[in-house]
């Protein structure tokens, strides 16, 4: 959304002397939902869903500054132990998720420690419960949210001139910014667009992500640097790793730059040496991001990436081949 001219608060590059610059800022914002891993796992799966939205924000453009955020729940009927109300008949849920009344004693805790921990307000959200038999053309029929939504959002602020990505240029480097690849969150992408109860077990447990607030600031600190450089940021395209982690999000930021990719999976940074080359490229390990970076440029990316202690991985370049990508080796 279009925003106007501000007084941005950071420091210069060369100098580490901190001043005002007024220059226009535009305003970014983001909702989307995390509930199948929160119908698993509350806590960790509303934290995630938190950090899923910032990243978003932060991964807009050629990088933006996540501002404040929002956490919101709908789910079924709480039937408080020694409080349930006339209304809030048992008719049972899924075995593999946890009741309404633990996504709500655990849901809003995690989404909230993620914002805090990570260092964003989370400002606003709802909370509603909804649960009933109706009559339908189908018949009777059980409407509610055993399934939740937890939903994630947040509104920042952007560069004008970093609003549009850049061009990936022919031998650019390829980037992987953030945490280690686990084995972790594995098919939750799959997982969440199939109805509660219908998945194997352990697929359920096994794509539920683990959160690192910590990390995300330190990459979040690193995209700052970059922007506050103004013409001569580095990034030259950006994207979160989300769903489908590596295998999604690294095809699609040389694909959405019209160009093709070469990816070595033996330099993704990890901390499973077992881990198979499906679990590698496709774990959905939080707190990273995938970056172009122009070659003559890295060293100063790397700088960066030293002074926040964010570590950092070059897995591949780009190449003319316009959505064509091959790794290089075999395991």
């Amino acid at each position: 959304m279009e925003g106007s001219e501000v007084g941005r608060y950071f420091a210069d590059h060369e100098t580490g002397r901190y001043d005002f610059h007024q220059e226009p800022a535009h305003i970014l914002m983001k909702v989307e939902t995390h509930n199948h891993p929160t119908a698993i796992s509350p806590w960790p799966g509303a934290a995630t869903g938190s950090g899923g939205e910032i990243r978003d924000e932060g991964a807009t453009g050629r990088g933006a500054k996540p501002k404040a955020g929002l956490v919101g729940f709908s789910v079924s009927n709480l039937r408080i132990p020694g409080f349930e109300q006339p209304w809030e008949e048992d008719f049972g849920k899924p075995e593999r998720i946890v009741t309404a009344l633990d996504i709500m004693t655990e849901g809003p805790l995690g989404g909230a420690a993620f914002n805090n921990e990570f260092g964003r307000p989370a400002l606003n959200g709802y909370f509603r419960t909804y649960e009933e038999k109706v009559n339908s053309h189908n018949g009777e029929e059980l409407r509610g949210y055993h399934k939740p939504i937890m939903l994630a959002g947040g509104i920042g602020n952007i560069r004008a001139d970093h609003v549009q990505k850049g061009e990936i240029n022919v031998g650019a480097k390829l980037v992987v910014l953030g945490g280690p690849a686990m084995n972790i969150g594995l098919g939750g992408g799959a997982a969440s667009s199939m109805a509660s109860g219908q998945s194997d077990a352990d697929l359920d447990f096994a794509s539920v992500q683990r959160d690192n607030p910590e990390m995300e600031r330190r990459c979040q600190e690193v995209i700052d640097r970059c922007w506050q450089l103004g013409d001569a940021n580095p990034i030259l395209f950006i994207h979160d790793v989300g769903a489908g982690g590596l295998s999604n999000a690294m095809p699609e930021l040389v694909s959405d730059g019209g160009r093709g990719g070469k990816f070595e999976l033996r330099d993704i940074l990890s901390d499973e040496p077992g881990m198979s080359p499906l679990e590698i490229w496709c774990n959905e390990s939080q707190e990273r991001y995938v970056l172009a970076v122009a070659a003559d440029q890295l060293p100063l990316f790397d700088e960066l990436c030293k002074r926040e202690r964010a570590p950092y991985a070059v897995i591949g370049e780009a190449d003319r081949r316009t959505a064509s990508f091959s790794a290089r080796s075999s395991f």
